[in-house]
């Protein structure tokens, strides 16, 4: 079991950066594969990016491409994305989840989920 927890979040400019973490509860954070995804009002969930369980690989969605990074820190039970260049239509929830296995974009692949954690991008 995992209790995934997300803070970070608040009301920036365009053009602004924000550092949302996760942090994970519960045994062998190393050997789960951490997603990101948002959700704006009216709309799907969407996919952020993930990494891997050793942070050794990432993979993005387009839109965020080149201004988001995802990174971990396994020592501290915590994966973080930092997210440049923001837009207002980077506007949503945002939400880290786990799985024990294999990175994938698939939502429904996910086991635990965070609360998540308010953006809002101002232009």
């Amino acid at each position: 079991q995992v209790q995934l927890v997300e803070s970070g979040g608040g009301l920036v400019q365009a053009g602004g950066s924000l550092r949302l973490s996760c942090a994970a509860s519960g045994r062998a954070f190393s050997g789960y594969t951490m997603v990101w995804y948002r959700q704006a009002p009216g709309k799907e969930r969407m996919f952020v990016g993930y990494i891997s369980r050793n942070g050794g690989s990432t993979y993005y969605a387009d839109s965020v491409k080149g201004r988001f990074t995802i990174s971990r820190d396994n020592a501290k039970n915590t994966v973080y994305l930092q997210m440049n260049s923001l837009k207002p239509e980077d506007t949503a929830v945002y939400y880290c989840a786990a799985r024990p296995g294999v990175a994938t974009t698939r939502a429904e692949s996910y086991d635990y989920w965070g609360q998540g954690t308010q953006v809002t991008v101002s232009s």
